[in-house]
């Protein structure tokens, strides 16, 4: 049967890193379908970190929570309460002089049933310079009918790029609560900063969870400032450039301090207040909303209901310290990609063979990658590393199976090719082992090889038809074959009428030598056997054996279109010419090197030394016997 060594073909391997990369390249730049998981990843190792992580404690959250709305209910009746309420308690915090005062609460329109209230409350107001209140952009659907930019730049904080253009309007929800009351009509002689800025926070389209915080909105080409980026500026952090910041959480889902509203105002209101009178000084303060019932909750990387007054002041503590996330560069994504194909497509061509070898390296190189990313989250970066390695785990997967389908098609060639030279057996052993056709070409093996020669064949086919005479052979070569298999012997071929069979190869057999003298042996008696089953015909069917050990090539040797399975060399030769010389001497033959490799296990009756064709030196040849 045909064999023919065929290298690894590296073109499949090459097309196929391409494909992945080409795929890989459209994932980072535009498809983005594995961004959720990648996400999710850093989420965890976020949040792990996180925990071990304390907020800044110059930042504090006045919260108004259930407890608040329950205690207040006497003075200040049910939710929304009036501005008068908020109005008393900056009074009385500002008496501790805190750095800032920043409300997460919209005061979007007028208290029309208690103007009384309002008017206390921008009397108020106006006292101090640390007071910030929040606007929301709301859908680009309704800028026909907002705001004009340009005259609301100062007040509402806006920043003009060289892009922006003069008549834009914009939606928004702004404090209008706070003087001047009618936006609108009263912006142009308005020309006080009122300290605002958006509070706008939006979650990932991918799923829905939010992990970023602008530090302005586009519209139009001018800038609007969030509220954490305007307190930030004016208390003198540097804000950076960039149009948003990865949040940088810190502790768990309420990590800042929290103290309860009512605590304060009802505090306050005592003539001797039992709180510390200067809880407050050189703080930022934060008022907002934490009642369930008042629903200002989202989805971040460290809860599914997160407080919107929190997020604010994580977004302020971040600002404030810096504490923001930094993103790898996007070429680092890619780069890391490509390098993770190159490096695997390296490895299958030059150890295609090694596929689970292979895989144990890529898992410890995946397993360092996420160490990295993980140990990066301390120092504040982000690095997107799983997308590289699901796209180098898709080629691995992908190129192993290419190499499991190629070795399965060479053990199953394999299977085909040996079941015609050995026992079934040992071509199962062969499997077991992982050993293909390709792992036995041209291997030096020290080995036995056996010739049988039927004598008389030539008489026996001139006196029966051609039918008979295949048929006969095909009886005792099948009965013969049994007996050298079951002996652990492989069949070389058939010559005529003759058997060629060795053995110590494919499969190593150290006592090599032994098991041929014993199949020699039991070949001779299966001889009798035939020769009686045949008759009176039988009387002149015999046979000769020789058998020597020693060194062979043993491998598929033939041409392109066929070859076989066959053992070359010296020993071989010798081998025939010992069968030849059987002749009036014994029917088994075998060589001295043969002698000495199996003396102890048969008896051996010595017929002298014999000049032999092709060697100088006489051969010393013996008949066994089995060992009385």
């Amino acid at each position: 049967m045909r064999f023919k060594r065929v290298p690894v073909s590296f073109s499949v391997l090459v097309l196929l890193a391409l494909a992945i990369a080409l795929i890989a390249i459209a994932e980072l730049s535009t498809l983005h379908f594995l961004l959720p998981l990648e996400n999710r990843v850093s989420d965890y190792f976020v949040r792990t970190q996180a925990r071990k992580l304390a907020a800044d404690s110059d930042i504090v959250i006045v919260k108004i929570d259930e407890k608040s709305l329950a205690d207040l209910t006497g003075d200040a009746g049910r939710w929304p309460w009036p501005r008068s309420i908020h109005g008393e308690l900056i009074s009385a915090l500002e008496k501790q002089k805190p750095r800032a005062i920043v409300f997460d609460i919209e005061f979007a329109d007028r208290d029309i049933y208690r103007p009384e209230s309002d008017a206390f409350f921008n009397e108020v107001v106006p006292r101090y310079r640390n007071i910030y209140f929040p606007m929301i952009r709301l859908s680009s659907d309704g800028d026909g009918k907002g705001v004009s930019m340009r005259d609301f730049a100062t007040p509402l904080g806006l920043v003009a790029t060289p892009e922006a253009q003069a008549e834009a309007l914009v939606a928004l929800s702004v404090s209008r609560a706070v003087e001047p009351a009618n936006w609108e009509t009263d912006a142009i002689n308005f020309k006080e900063d009122k300290r605002t800025g958006a509070i706008n926070f939006v979650e990932d389209k991918s799923d829905g969870i939010g992990r970023r915080y602008p530090v302005y909105l586009s519209a139009y080409g001018w800038r609007i400032p969030s509220l954490p980026a305007k307190v930030a500026k004016d208390l003198g952090y540097p804000v950076p450039t960039m149009e948003d910041i990865i949040l940088g959480w810190r502790g768990g889902e309420a990590s800042h301090t929290h103290v309860s509203y009512s605590d304060l105002y009802l505090d306050a209101s005592l003539k001797s207040p039992r709180r510390p009178q200067n809880e407050f000084r050189d703080k930022i303060i934060i008022i907002g909303a934490t009642a369930p019932g008042l629903n200002d909750v989202r989805s971040t990387p460290v809860s599914s209901r997160h407080e919107g007054v929190e997020i604010l002041a994580t977004a302020l503590d971040n600002l404030k310290n810096g504490s923001y996330f930094r993103t790898a560069h996007a070429a680092v994504a890619y780069g890391l990609s490509l390098a993770l194909l190159m490096v695997l497509y390296w490895a299958f061509a030059r150890h295609h063979r090694r596929t689970l070898g292979i895989g144990v390296v890529m898992m410890g190189v995946t397993i360092a990658l996420l160490a990295a990313s993980y140990l990066a989250v301390p120092q504040r970066w982000l690095l997107p590393v799983l997308t590289p390695l699901l796209f180098a785990w898709v080629y691995y997967f992908a190129a192993a199976l290419r190499e499991y389908l190629k070795e399965r098609q060479a053990r199953e060639q394999t299977v085909q090719m040996f079941n015609r030279f050995l026992d079934p057996r040992v071509v199962a052993r062969l499997m077991k082992q992982g050993k293909s056709a390709r792992d036995l070409v041209g291997d030096n093996h020290t080995l036995t090889v056996l010739f049988s020669d039927i004598r008389n064949f030539t008489t026996y086919s001139e006196q029966h038809s051609a039918a008979q005479v295949v048929d006969l052979l095909n009886r005792y070569f099948s009965m013969q074959v049994e007996v050298i298999f079951r002996h652990g012997g492989t069949l070389d071929k058939f010559i005529g009428d003759a058997i060629m069979a060795f053995w110590g190869a494919p499969t190593a057999d150290p006592e090599h030598a032994s098991h041929a003298v014993s199949a020699a042996l039991e070949m001779a008696i299966k001889l009798e056997e035939f020769k009686r089953e045949l008759g009176p015909e039988g009387t002149s069917f015999d046979v000769g054996i020789g058998i020597h050990s020693g060194p062979a090539v043993i491998g598929f040797i033939g041409s392109e279109q066929r070859q076989d399975y066959t053992a070359i060399g010296d020993t071989v030769n010798l081998a025939s010419r010992i069968e030849g010389m059987t002749k009036g001497v014994a029917r088994i033959l075998v060589s001295a090197e043969t002698v000495i490799l199996c003396k102890d296990m048969f008896d051996f009756i010595d017929h002298g030394s014999y000049k032999v064709k092709g060697r100088a030196q006489e051969v010393c040849l013996l008949e066994p016997k089995e060992k009385k």
